[in-house]
């Protein structure tokens, strides 16, 4: 018997409207990371623990509950099926998947930021009761007699506390467990936890490919015409949940007036500033919030990477980097105790001009 969970709760991991990563069956540009696990779970010598690195939205997820699923599916490396498979596609009708897809696959576990019933919202990070909880199964026997998978989605949302009950696990991990440790910025992570894993770094998608992955997302984003979603894949820098995110109502317009103004910097029209921020206020404003943010950090890594080879780049680059510090920071502390989200637009803009007249100075 198949046990469904609740549905009314919102995840954390999922992006509203899509379909989730343990449902998507197909994987769209990340051939040799297929391959890559593929050939280590077939030579019996497979890592334990996987980093996967890369920028949000680009497929993490999706390669990760893909593994997963073949892995409880296949758990014999010499299975003839493991050893005559091109990928790691899996049938829908097997009982594992059936499991999985309905989240009652006893040894399976996920990682992520948990709904808090009082407020109604997502944790702004994932706690290390969370992490705890996930180090639990692994310290019983598996429930199929098998592996035991746990997907952390993502590390970026992990405090300091949780990243150290996970170094713990994985310093020391039963037989047949698995963990995929999803990373937007895996640079950030602890030292001691990217040296205890295979580190894989996922690269963006082609615009092709990001259409094609969001057509396989169902008939409401596959009837999207032809020009909408080839401009959102355009301004998605590949990646498929940053496209999703502009074609919701009103992104794409608020990608292109706030990229009008990053493109001024270290000039500032403040009239045109204080309208964006004044244009994310409030419980509608939270969607354009949250894409003015996407939209200045992609700005600010396009920027670091293309002055990367200017004489003394590392001080130069520095301001940036800090900048991205304290915009990331304010935002988190902005979204937790639901504070006035103009002071942060305006400090980002104030902040970023100086960083910019730094970096050509």
């Amino acid at each position: 018997m198949i046990r469904k969970v609740d549905d009314s709760v919102p995840e954390s991991d999922c992006f509203a409207g899509a379909v989730h990563p343990r449902e998507t069956m197909e994987l769209f540009g990340h051939d040799g990371v297929e391959q890559e696990f593929l050939e280590a779970f077939r030579s019996g010598r497979l890592p334990q623990a996987w980093l996967i690195g890369g920028r949000e939205g680009i497929g993490k997820a999706t390669f990760a509950w893909r593994a997963a699923r073949f892995v409880l599916s296949y758990g014999d490396p010499l299975l003839p099926a493991v050893q005559r498979a091109h990928n790691l596609s899996t049938q829908e009708d097997l009982l594992p998947v059936r499991r999985i897809i309905a989240r009652s696959h006893p040894d399976v576990s996920v990682l992520r930021r948990e709904w808090d019933s009082k407020t109604k919202k997502h944790y702004t990070e994932i706690r290390v009761d969370d992490v705890r909880k996930t180090i639990g199964m692994f310290q019983r026997s598996a429930g199929e007699g098998g592996w035991r998978v746990a997907i952390v989605d993502s590390a970026d949302d992990m405090n300091k506390s949780g990243a150290n009950a996970l170094l713990k696990m994985i310093e020391e991990p039963p037989p047949r467990c698995l963990f995929f440790i999803l990373a937007h910025q895996p640079g950030r992570l602890l030292p001691t936890i990217r040296s205890r894993c295979r580190k894989v770094m996922m690269q963006s998608l082609s615009e092709s490919d990001v259409i094609a992955a969001i057509r396989a997302q169902g008939d409401e984003w596959a009837q999207r015409s032809d020009d909408e979603l080839q401009r959102a894949a355009h301004r998605a820098g590949g990646s498929v949940l940053d496209a999703m995110r502009l074609m919701t109502q009103g992104s794409l317009s608020m990608v292109e007036k706030a990229e009008s103004q990053l493109a001024r910097l270290p000039a500032i029209d403040w009239r045109r500033v204080h309208e964006l921020a004044a244009s994310v206020q409030g419980r509608e404003g939270l969607e354009g919030f949250e894409t003015l943010l996407a939209t200045t950090f992609d700005w600010i890594d396009r920027t670091a990477r293309e002055n990367a080879a200017l004489p003394d780049a590392p001080r130069r680059l520095a301001n940036l980097a800090q900048v991205w510090e304290k915009i990331a920071a304010s935002a988190r502390e902005t979204q937790t105790f639901n504070l006035d989200r103009r002071p942060l637009v305006l400090m980002m803009f104030s902040d970023l001009s100086e960083a910019v007249r730094a970096l050509r100075a």
